[in-house]
């Protein structure tokens, strides 16, 4: 593991109970950083706490109950977590996939879910910590959006919709943010095998295994490296740009 130089900065991850989000946690504080894991499942993330205090100290990891779908949710986290410690990083990395189906059989409430969760739960998050880090001339957000965000996937309309609007919200709050000290970026992602695959069929696992020409889907820990290099001071000249992690698929 190559070294990265977090030391003293404290990092919001949301969907940090699971998956990428408890890979990028575990990260961050090999990285010497801090943590604070947002999620909407307290009892995982009170397992995901028991697992990082194996390795690291009490003091670096903090856990809160926040469903980033509710604004109310959202602005009541930031307000008890800045209550604490500065936020000097924002990972926005909570998400669903949603259905694996046709669009003219979507569900309506499912569509309405996924852009809860992965477009409105992200501004949410990104509207509420944004302007403290503004405030204070300093500051990481990194959004996990997705290559399906740049080629659509079948039979995945509202996942590959709203990681296209993620990475059109990074892009604008990038140049928003771009003499403030507050950098914006994203990564796209190909599939990953994360847990976030007990909700895909597996023709559509089959078929995102198909597009990448590296053969294999890619490591929570590839996405955590780059995740939180974004989030270090040697980041520097990079905002509102968009990462590929994506073992050769995308094409832009």
């Amino acid at each position: 593991m190559n070294q990265l130089d977090l030391t003293g900065r404290h990092a919001v991850v949301t969907g940090g109970a699971a998956g990428l989000g408890l890979a990028i946690a575990n990260r961050i504080l090999a990285s010497q950083g801090q943590v604070t894991l947002w999620d909407k499942d307290a009892a995982r993330l009170i397992k995901a706490r028991e697992s990082l205090l194996v390795e690291f100290p009490a003091s670096q990891v903090d856990i809160m109950s926040v469903d980033v779908a509710s604004y109310e949710s959202v602005a009541q986290a930031s307000v008890k977590t800045l209550a604490l410690k500065v936020v000097d990083i924002l990972v926005n990395c909570a998400g669903i996939t949603g259905p694996n189906t046709t669009m003219w059989d979507y569900p309506i409430q499912a569509w309405r879910d996924v852009m809860d969760v992965n477009v409105n739960g992200l501004f949410y998050c990104c509207k509420e910590l944004s302007s403290h880090m503004k405030d204070r001339g300093f500051g990481r957000i990194v959004n996990v959006a997705s290559v399906a965000g740049k080629d659509g996937n079948p039979n995945a309309s509202a996942y590959s919709a709203s990681k296209a609007a993620v990475i059109g919200l990074t892009k604008s709050l990038g140049k928003e943010l771009a003499e403030t000290g507050v950098l914006v970026n994203c990564v796209t992602p190909a599939a990953v095998k994360t847990a976030l695959f007990d909700q895909m069929s597996a023709e559509h696992i089959q078929f995102m295994l198909s597009k990448i020409p590296m053969g294999r889907f890619g490591l929570p820990e590839e996405v955590a490296a780059l995740v939180c290099w974004l989030c270090t001071e040697d980041c520097s000249f990079s905002t509102g740009a968009v990462f590929d992690l994506s073992g050769g698929r995308a094409t832009y």
